[in-house]
């Protein structure tokens, strides 16, 4: 089977299951509305940074990636679903290329226009203090806001395809997420700047110091993205259905 016939399936998949197409409703509207509030807030703060202040709901939106593409390589080892898909696409590799490619694609649209909806949601209510944003921090904002909702919704593919459970991914990335960047990171630094979640959200500041810039944050995001899709494809390839 063609890898577009095999992707063309994939994608009717994350179409028919509600939990999915929910899961990217719910990073729309999660971040959209976290922005927005934090763009009516008030902050005394000495160090304040608008761009990520505008995309600040970027850090609850991500659950809800992260879940989509736990989720939708989950799906697979229920119900014997798993067995189904590779006696229509036995060339395992191929058809979790296509799995990957279809949780990237909508996962990648869906996050840059969330990251358009929350920038200018928040730029409304930071009003002046947001005046001082160039046009091409805002588009880097934008666009590196959307590559990193894809690459750590892959990260939650890749582990979950490892693991065989959604609820297994999600229970070791998000305590990641939540505790490491937000309680441990900010204490111990150093090594923890090249965590996927910190290191993936350098590209959201308007301004940063730190080992990592823009980009470089965004490569290390995917090479933790590349390592756990390949441990995935692995898995799939060498256990059985």
């Amino acid at each position: 089977m063609r890898f577009a016939s095999v992707l063309h399936s994939e994608w009717l998949k994350i179409r028919t299951l509600r939990s999915l197409l929910g899961a990217l409703l719910a990073l729309f509207a999660a971040t959209t509305a976290f922005s927005a509030i934090a763009g009516v807030s008030e902050t005394s703060d000495p160090e304040f940074d608008p761009l990520f202040m505008a995309l600040s709901g970027v850090a609850p939106g991500q659950i809800a990636a992260i879940s989509f593409g736990a989720m939708a390589v989950s799906s697979e080892f229920h119900g014997g679903g798993l067995r189904l898909s590779l006696a229509a696409v036995p060339r395992r590799g191929r058809w979790f290329a296509a799995k990957a490619t279809a949780v990237a694609v909508p996962t990648l649209v869906v996050g840059l226009v969330t990251a358009l909806a929350a920038l200018l949601a928040a730029r409304a209510g930071l009003g002046g203090a947001a005046g001082g944003l160039s046009t091409g921090e805002q588009v880097r904002g934008v666009v590196g806001c959307g590559i990193y909702l894809t690459l750590m919704a892959l990260l939650a593919a890749g582990l979950a395809a490892v693991l065989r459970s959604g609820v297994a991914a999600l229970a070791l990335l998000i305590p990641l997420v939540l505790v490491v960047s937000f309680v441990i990171g900010d204490v111990a630094g150093g090594v923890t700047d090249y965590m996927p979640d910190r290191a993936g959200q350098i590209v959201l500041y308007e301004t940063h110091e730190g080992p990592l810039g823009p980009w470089t944050g965004l490569a290390v995001t995917a090479a933790w993205a590349a390592a756990a899709l390949a441990a995935g494809a692995w898995s799939v390839r060498r256990r059985d259905a």
